[in-house]
């Protein structure tokens, strides 16, 4: 009997098609895992009628012999940043707790044309703020792996879309989908041994998706391995007329164009990157990647990315600012939570219904934005990181002119303990001190396993590339996913 749950996108789809099994199959048996691992608290809301649905429809499509889409037959987990129709959507806020949308996300309305099917809503940060998945108002998330010393700490999945990488992880679901503002798709993705690709700022429609900081939020996909990303991409990708931002061009064949041979190919190895104290795990990871990328006919060269020092700083000045002005639209008017304290007026309305819906890091945040957006220090903070964000790619468009990719860690540890940094947020923050310059500059990034540490965790290394490179990001890290033999899995002590 075939094990569902240890199938992919490609595997999945392929066999559908080929009637090697039925839709229903699959969509029932990962509904039943989905079930029964409530302990990882990865998913909000439980769809399994949909499932099946969309699951019924691709059945009945291959009978009749329609054309199958690129997703048919797979279930997936949906961030619950994505507005669905009929369905809570709830940025895992109070805030938005019970709102329900009359409309569908582009993202989302892509990937049912294509024959997915939704197994849930999934957890995250709260308004996609946080590196851990622990400001979630339903709980925190808690990643399948156990570090190998045998005690039972439970471990953060990452953040925010921390429910997408545990869920897959833990084999809930072959793939799901991710939102990546500073990191938030190859973070997560690289603390569980998956792999996670955020595009070319402007690749997939924003619209429908809950804002966090406009300028940067991109939506991608998150799975097993780098083909099955690759699927998936092109079924969430296009023009989308509703998005100002959206990329008037037509979607690649990634899938079909999948090569690991990169001869020819440069791969930058940026020496700012390179951090005093920097994990012995983490930096040997990185050297095994740059032999791997070697070893698959790539040149390996020095180069500099110069402000990369100003980049953490910049995106937590530029991104809280979006934020704050974003953030404006929950005001216990429109939608969402009302909190009207008896005899309050509206300023009353607006203080009480805001304390209540946003947690503590999203307030902290807002608070933030506002004061950098304030009249006194808008030109000192706020434009003063806008010219660093340009000087940031600057940097990158000079170093493409020695390479054509570029290669560092994901992020500069393995998944840390839940509870382990919430007393210091800088410390927090610096998770994303790898992946903030590539977010800033809107290019093509993605996550794949280079390997485990001493704990027996996870280690992601990252794969930079030009705007709109995507194809070359995806085969290099097929050239490192063929190499690394990254073969580990996380346990089913849930």
């Amino acid at each position: 009997m075939t094990d569902f749950s240890r199938l992919g996108v490609a595997a999945i789809r392929d066999g559908v098609a080929n009637g090697e099994f039925k839709a229903v199959e699959v969509a029932e048996a990962l509904n039943t895992r989905v079930a029964a691992a409530k302990a990882l608290n990865a998913f909000i809301v439980e769809t399994p009628e949909m499932a099946v649905a969309a699951a019924q429809a691709v059945d009945a499509d291959r009978a009749a012999g329609k054309p199958l889409g690129k997703m048919a037959g797979v279930p997936i987990g949906m961030k619950d940043l994505f507005c669905t129709e009929g369905v809570q959507t709830t940025a895992a806020s109070h805030m938005l707790e019970g709102f329900v949308p009359t409309y569908e996300s582009t993202v989302s309305a892509n990937l049912w044309k294509a024959g997915a099917g939704m197994l849930g809503k999934l957890n995250l940060d709260q308004f996609a703020m946080g590196s851990s998945n622990e400001t979630s108002y339903f709980g925190n998330v808690i990643s399948p792996w156990r570090r190998n010393d045998g005690g039972n700490a439970a471990l953060a999945p990452g953040g925010s879309s921390g429910g997408s990488s545990s869920a897959i992880a833990a084999r809930l679901c072959p793939a799901a989908t991710g939102t990546d503002t500073g990191g938030s798709i190859r973070q997560p993705a690289a603390f569980v041994g998956i792999s996670g690709i955020k595009p070319t700022y402007g690749r997939c429609s924003r619209w429908g998706v809950v804002a966090f900081a406009s300028s940067l939020d991109q939506a991608g996909p998150m799975a097993r391995d780098v083909r099955d990303c690759a699927i998936m991409l092109e079924a969430m990708a296009g023009f989308d007329p509703k998005d100002s931002t959206s990329l008037d061009l037509p979607v690649p064949a990634w899938e079909a164009a999948l090569n690991s041979d990169l001869k020819g190919k440069r791969i930058g190895i940026p020496r700012e990157y390179r951090l005093d104290g920097i994990d012995e795990d983490i930096a040997k990871m990185w050297d095994n990647g740059i032999a791997w990328l070697k070893d698959a006919g790539a040149e390996i060269v020095d180069i500099s990315l110069p402000h990369t020092k100003y980049a953490l700083p910049a995106y937590y000045i530029i991104a809280p600012a979006e934020a704050s002005s974003n953030l404006a639209r929950y005001d216990g008017v429109r939608f969402g939570l009302r909190d009207l304290p008896e005899g309050a007026g509206l300023q009353d309305m607006y203080a009480a219904t805001r304390a209540a819906g946003f947690g503590e890091e999203v307030r902290r945040r807002i608070m933030i934005g506002t004061y950098v957006l304030s009249a006194g220090f808008y030109d000192a903070y706020y434009t003063q990181a806008q010219k660093v964000r340009a000087l940031i790619a600057r940097d990158f468009e000079n170093a493409w002119a020695s390479c054509d990719l570029i290669l560092a860690p994901t992020a500069p540890s393995a998944a840390f303990g839940l509870g382990e940094k919430n007393a210091d947020p800088l410390s927090m923050y610096l998770n994303d001190v790898f992946a903030v310059p590539a977010s800033l500059a809107g290019l093509p990034a993605m996550s794949v396993p280079g390997g485990l540490d001493k704990q027996g965790l996870p280690m992601g290394l990252q794969i930079i590339g030009k705007a709109l490179d995507e194809q070359a990001v995806l085969n290099a890290g097929l050239a490192i996913e063929q190499r690394s033999g990254f073969t580990a899995e996380a346990g089913e002590w849930w």
